[in-house]
């Protein structure tokens, strides 16, 4: 355990522990009203929660660490198979909350699949692709696990989930294109891929009633929110009067005038307009500055692997951050669609934080394995 803790990233260990305190202080100052008022609960029940979710996740990071990437293989498959079934399982059996079935329901905790089944496909691939990197050369090798990412794809879609669905296919074909596949076959892939995404497109294009639910469809109607305040454009525009209320030093902790109900559930997709709102602009831009430092040394613990496994899971950890980071804030300031993507760190959620904690300890593991390489070379 020593050797462990000394060859922990600590930049990344302490930037990560920061974020995680302040999303936590934040998660109580945007959900307290409306746990209250709304929901009818005590007005730290969504604090107590998010800190019982930390607390289950560093239990977690702390039996993850000890295990080498190796390892995490083995576990990758067990997981990849149960939680593929457990999505046919909500398509099937369970019914579906907010028009989704993308939740078990375990008395008071909700879990989501979906979410734990990024990061499992993440190292799935990683020590797949290594295992089998002297086969890369045939077809049945290499695009084996892009049809059953093709298939888990499609269960998510149908739940339906068109964000997760995005952000988990740009997570695999990121980790395609990154490992030593021959360029015969990415070029193939790639014009494949095109063939479907068009298809895909005259689909939606034809039969888009029934494919997409008017709730999403809602979703592409996301230009100028104001003008459509009483409709599809509300939750974006008392985003934008947040930031607006904010400044550039913000009302004070606690004196966000939105979250008394104009904006629903603020403690999750929309916690970035909150934060700017009671604590400006300048807090707001310091948030961005330090996803830019994580994703930079995630990135230089990946560089500095020497088996590609733990690049390739660096590499597709830092993609799984940066686009829930993208996608959460391109949607509160009105540059593309909301989709229900929680900002990491700071939005509530079990299964996210859960899963984010999971994924930084991988990136960890890989730094300890880095330093351990580096020891021995040094003998």
């Amino acid at each position: 355990m020593r050797k462990i803790i000394k060859y922990l990233d600590k930049p990344l260990l302490i930037i990560s522990t920061i974020l995680f305190i302040f999303g936590l202080i934040m998660v109580f100052s945007a959900s307290n009203v409306i746990a209250y008022m709304s929901h009818e609960v005590s007005a730290s029940y969504y604090f107590l929660k998010q800190a019982a979710f930390l607390i289950v996740g560093f239990i977690l990071s702390l039996i993850m660490i000890r295990f080498s990437t190796k390892s995490y293989g083995f576990f990758s498959w067990i997981l990849l198979i149960i939680f593929s079934i457990s999505l046919v399982i909500l398509l099937i059996f369970i019914a579906p909350k907010n028009k989704a079935q993308s939740w078990f329901e375990l008395g008071p905790i909700s879990i989501q699949p979906s979410e734990f089944i990024k990061i499992i496909v993440i190292v799935w691939l990683a020590c797949f692709y290594e295992q089998k990197q002297k086969k890369l050369s045939t077809y049945t090798t290499s695009l084996f696990p892009i049809f059953v990412c093709l298939g888990i794809a499609l269960l998510i879609f149908l739940q339906p989930d068109l964000g997760t669905t995005i952000i988990f296919g740009t997570i695999v074909a990121s980790i395609f294109f990154s490992v030593p596949i021959s360029k015969e076959i990415k070029r193939r892939t790639i014009f494949l891929a095109l063939g479907l995404v068009v298809f895909a497109g005259v689909i939606l294009l034809g039969t888009g009633s029934q494919l997409l639910q008017d709730r999403q469809k809602d979703r592409f109607d996301f230009l100028r929110p104001c003008d459509k305040l009483l409709t599809t454009g509300n939750q974006v525009c008392n985003c934008y009067i947040a930031i607006n209320n904010g400044g550039l030093t913000g009302t004070g902790l606690g004196n966000s005038t939105q979250k008394y109900l104009y904006l629903p559930e603020p403690y999750t997709d929309f916690i970035f307009a909150i934060i700017v709102e009671e604590l400006g602009v300048l807090v707001g831009v310091a948030l961005i500055l330090a996803y830019i430092f994580i994703l930079y040394r995630i990135l230089l613990i990946g560089r500095g692997s020497p088996t590609n496994r733990g690049a390739t899971m660096c590499y597709g950890i830092a993609v799984y951050l940066f686009l829930h980071i993208a996608v959460n804030l391109l949607g509160i300031f009105g540059l593309m669609p909301m989709t229900g993507v929680p900002l990491p760190f700071m939005s509530y959620g079990g299964s996210f934080t859960i899963c984010l904690i999971a994924a930084l300890t991988i990136v960890q593991r890989v730094s300890v394995e880095n330093g351990l390489a580096r020891e021995r070379e040094s003998h």
